[in-house]
């Protein structure tokens, strides 16, 4: 029987105590493959990432002291209907935010920049309501003041010295400006809303008082002329004080000494009342934002 042949191995003392080294290829090889492996890796992590949440849109209310009264912390005992009407919307699919002042018209509120304001944060798909008339109907250069409008929707203008400003402005109708306020809104992608002013704490033979020939009309025909939604919500809450009667009204709304705003149950009331007013309109996206009852 031959004998076998045998080869022995090298031992690592032999090869001079080193391991085998890869080569510049391999390394370069072995490099890329990490790197793909990497991205690979990235884009999957990336593919399974969660998109961004739309934005909830904003209800921004402006006005006078009716909607806000003060810093609207119950000043003097008196409120808006803006503090209250947040509680009918439902606030995990829409902000409600107050931007009301008092002592405003329709004038003063973007003459002294107030209105530019809230245009600069609006943007498409929010909501403006917007209500004005108790201070237009004022002097237009006064030197308390100088808050008042044009009386009616028309073109008409005059070139007034203001007292407050002293300077020359042009001042324009309170449909003018309630049109200016629609029509940048809608600019920015908006929908509008307008309220007719709130009826005061004045009655005659048992009835109160309407503005249902001066800036109840005109908040009317302004919204018509815009293209905005409108609530007649003087007609609303004046009916309501109507089958309450003239006694009820004044103890349960107003204090003693204020004919004009209301103390909390009378803002809630209003509150309820612009409520009742969003709900009897045809196609206004509002809607859908109210609390379910």
């Amino acid at each position: 029987m031959p004998e076998k042949t045998t080869f022995p191995l090298a031992s690592y003392e032999q090869l001079g105590g080193t391991t085998p080294r890869l080569s510049a290829t391999a390394k370069l090889v072995a490099l890329i493959g990490t790197a793909v492996s990497m991205l690979l890796l990235t884009l999957l992590i990336c593919s399974f990432t969660l998109p961004k949440a739309t934005p909830k849109p904003t209800l921004y209310l402006i006005g006078d002291s009716t909607v806000k009264n003060g810093k609207g912390k119950g000043d003097g005992g008196l409120w808006g209907w803006g503090n209250y009407i947040g509680a009918y919307f439902d606030t995990t699919r829409i902000h409600v935010e107050n931007d009301a002042l008092g002592g405003t018209s329709s004038r003063t509120f973007q003459t002294q920049g107030h209105w530019e304001k809230v245009l600069t944060k609006i943007k498409p798909g929010d909501f403006v309501i917007m209500q004005f008339g108790h201070n237009d109907n004022g002097p237009l250069a006064d030197t308390a003041r100088a808050r008042g409008t044009i009386k009616g929707v028309g073109e008409e203008s005059q070139d007034v010295y203001n007292p407050i400003t002293k300077k020359q402005e042009v001042v324009h109708s309170y449909g003018w400006y309630m049109r200016k306020f629609i029509s940048e809104a809608k600019g920015k992608g908006a929908t509008t809303v307008v309220c007719s002013p709130i009826p005061r704490n004045g009655w005659t033979a048992g009835k109160v008082n309407r503005a249902s020939t001066d800036y109840g009309q005109w908040a009317g025909e302004a919204a018509k002329q815009g293209g905005a939604f409108f609530i007649d919500l003087n007609k609303i809450i004046a009916d309501k004080y109507d089958k309450e009667g003239e006694e009820k009204v004044k103890a349960t709304y107003f204090n003693t000494t204020d004919h004009t705003h209301t103390i909390e149950a009378g803002a809630r009331m209003n509150a309820t009342a612009v409520v009742e007013g969003l709900r009897e309109l045809k196609k206004c996206p509002l809607t859908k934002y109210l609390a379910k009852k």
